[in-house]
């Protein structure tokens, strides 16, 4: 048989039973009301507020925007290197006798910005190509 200072004789054997608290006001009173009227099948005439809880700031606008993008036409691009830069890096890469992979360790960047800039997918930053100068020992032309 078990032993324990947690079975000892002065345990409290008595059921606890919890309660729920209802709310109590004006509201939870109509709330009852309606209530009443539902589970004894009386007729129930609800009304039902148009717009409640939305943000009306948002929803006015919404429609004036949606008009603006249907009327534009125009693509959006971020400026890319040129094919002539890309090449050109390609080359004093090579020339170099360089990896992607190694060119980036010597840049501290990761080898897939070597792989956008020589794909031509890349969008130009003046800081990696002055780093891409000094690394090949080269001027590449300038990037758009």
């Amino acid at each position: 048989m078990p032993s324990g200072p947690s079975l000892g004789g002065s345990a409290d054997w008595e059921p606890t039973v919890w309660t729920k608290h209802v709310p109590t006001g004006k509201a939870s009173k109509s709330a009852s009301q309606v209530n009443a009227a539902r589970r004894s099948g009386a007729a129930l005439e609800t009304d039902k507020k148009i717009g409640s809880g939305g943000n009306r700031s948002a929803a006015s606008s919404q429609c004036q925007n949606a008009a603006k993008l249907d009327e534009n036409t125009e693509t959006f691009r971020h400026d890319t290197v040129s094919h002539d830069f890309k090449m050109a890096l390609q080359q004093a890469r090579l020339a170099k006798k360089m990896t992607q992979q190694a060119l980036a360790t010597a840049l501290n960047e990761k080898p897939s910005v070597i792989n956008e800039y020589e794909s031509g997918k890349a969008i130009p930053n003046g800081v990696i190509i002055n780093k891409l100068n000094k690394a090949l020992g080269v001027r590449l032309p300038k990037a758009k």
